[in-house]
């Protein structure tokens, strides 16, 4: 046990110096908002990186696994076969797109429902934003959300808590949202036209934390058809925020406001 929890720390210690590498200079060339002196609360968000990576995995592996073995037994014979016939990437494309409607759910529930606002609250707190805010994340809330994503597609047999093809799946499903949303938090002034209609990018995500008005919009992960499909979206053609946070309303009356 001791042998994987270092491994595993060894791993996201890798990834966070290339994360580093790649955003600190990106954030330097061209960003949206210009900041000096120590960056806020560096040591926190550093600490809930390191939780995210341990605390959420541990905590899903028996409910999953659970979900694996019910789907396994009680769906038809028939369409666990036509689901193991699929190609990889008619999967993982069906995967993918089913754990995004559920992701996009489990985030918007988390600013609509105030006991879920309690813990999602924390990664709107700050006022400014860059590629490290994305570790920002409640354990619970990142537990939370990522349920709301895997739980279809493991009872729907597309994914599964094996080491199988199901298991790369579920794997690869969480690895692209969580490693997006790095991309999704960058202080860089980046728009990418007609490209924003289909995959999020900072312009997108950026007015999810906007502080001036209420923050019930563009929840999606990766896909901003979802949010169009569902009547959140919102991304000006040039604009960005001025001001980021909570603002000056309590989270209480930000999860509540009418969309």
């Amino acid at each position: 046990m001791s042998t994987v929890i270092t491994e595993q720390a060894m791993h996201l210690c890798v990834w966070l110096a290339v994360l580093a590498a790649i955003f600190v200079p990106l954030e330097r060339q061209g960003p949206i908002q210009r900041h000096t002196g120590p960056r806020p609360q560096l040591l926190l968000d550093l600490a809930l990186y390191f939780a995210g990576g341990f605390v959420p995995a541990l905590i899903l592996a028996a409910p999953l696994a659970a979900l694996t073995t019910l789907a396994s037994r009680y769906l038809p014979p028939g369409y666990l076969a036509a689901v193991s016939g699929l190609s990889f990437w008619t999967r993982i494309t069906s995967a993918f797109l089913i754990a995004e409607v559920g992701f996009y759910w489990g985030h918007r529930w988390s600013h609509e429902w105030p006991w879920l606002w309690h813990y999602h609250g924390l990664h709107h707190q700050p006022e400014r934003l860059d590629w490290l805010v994305n570790s920002r994340t409640h354990p619970i809330d990142m537990i939370f959300t990522r349920l709301c994503g895997l739980v279809p597609i493991h009872l729907l047999g597309l994914a599964s808590a094996k080491w199988d093809r199901g298991g790369a799946i579920a794997a690869a499903v969480v690895a692209l949202s969580t490693w997006w949303g790095f991309f999704l938090h960058a202080n860089v002034r980046w728009r990418f036209g007609w490209l924003e209609q289909l995959v999020a990018t900072p312009a997108f995500h950026h007015w999810h934390h906007v502080a001036d008005t209420p923050l019930n919009r563009n929840f999606a992960s990766t896909l901003p058809a979802i949010d169009r499909l569902f009547g959140t979206l919102h991304l000006p053609a040039r604009d960005w925020p001025e001001r980021y946070g909570i603002g000056a309303s309590p989270p209480r009356e930000a999860a509540t406001d009418e969309l």
